[in-house]
């Protein structure tokens, strides 16, 4: 409701279908011809609600859709509006009944961002609301279609040195060797931490990305590409304490600002 452009949700439930997500071909008795008729994903903004509740087939259509924005269905292929956002929400305590996302996907999700309690003034503000009865539908939008998709061409133009670009590909890089890792990142996760990093210091109103940009964008970016191992979960090794002692062990380019 921030944005006045379309947002769709779709509720991930076992019984789900990569139809329900994608669209699907509906033969038109009128016409006597197939008609697509578009699927959620159609949208500036998908919500994918409980997103490891659907079965990994149906998590999987959404693979085309957010490395290459845009759905083939019976060997056609349809773009996406842009911009074209995919937010899911998951239980991280709730097992039963859900499934383990594929590799593939998460890998395809640019950050993790992990929500926990509010702090006692939210949740006052929260309750206030509810009091109120202030219902999301309520909310004005804040900003246009097309202004977004500057902010994100301004995002993208954000200089970066090629020094932070190897200090990048560096991090990444070190989490391959890690004993306690089955899975390191991979090179779109190089990518991702490189425009995050990017819209980091254009958030900050800066023309040019410093290492600080790339180390607090580390965690959010890395952390769910990363899969420990057994043993290593066992013995109550983490992610972000993997990526934390990364970053401490790796050197900080000398003056990356400079071409």
């Amino acid at each position: 409701h921030s944005i006045s452009g379309t947002m769709r949700r779709i509720q991930f439930t076992p019984d789900l279908l990569p139809s329900d997500v994608v669209g699907v071909q509906i033969y038109d008795t009128g016409q006597r011809q197939f008609q697509f008729r578009e699927g959620p994903v159609f949208a500036h903004i998908v919500l994918g609600d409980e997103i490891n509740r659907a079965s990994p087939k149906t998590q999987s259509a959404l693979l085309e859709v957010m490395a290459e924005h845009q759905v083939t269905v019976d060997g056609v292929t349809y773009p996406l509006p842009r911009p074209n956002f995919v937010v899911a929400t998951q239980n991280p305590i709730d097992q039963q009944g859900t499934y383990t996302l594929p590799e593939a996907q998460l890998d395809r999700f640019m950050m993790l961002l992990r929500i926990g309690y509010p702090s006692a003034e939210q949740e006052v503000r929260i309750v206030g609301d509810a009091i109120a009865r202030r219902l999301p539908e309520q909310l004005q939008p804040v900003m246009a279609v097309d202004e977004l998709v500057r902010m994100i061409d301004i995002a993208r133009s954000v200089y970066m040195a090629p020094a932070l670009q190897s200090f990048i590909v560096t991090i990444t890089g070190a989490t391959r060797t890690v004993a306690q890792l089955r899975l390191g990142a991979s090179p779109r996760a190089s990518n991702a931490l490189a425009v995050a990093a990017q819209a980091a210091a254009a958030f900050e109103g800066r023309s040019f990305v410093t290492a600080d940009d790339v180390k607090a964008m580390a965690r959010p970016v890395l952390s769910h590409r990363l899969l420990l191992t057994p043993e290593a979960a066992i013995q109550g090794h983490t992610a972000a304490a993997i990526i934390d002692n990364i970053l401490a062990a790796v050197p900080v380019p000398q003056d990356p600002v400079r071409v």
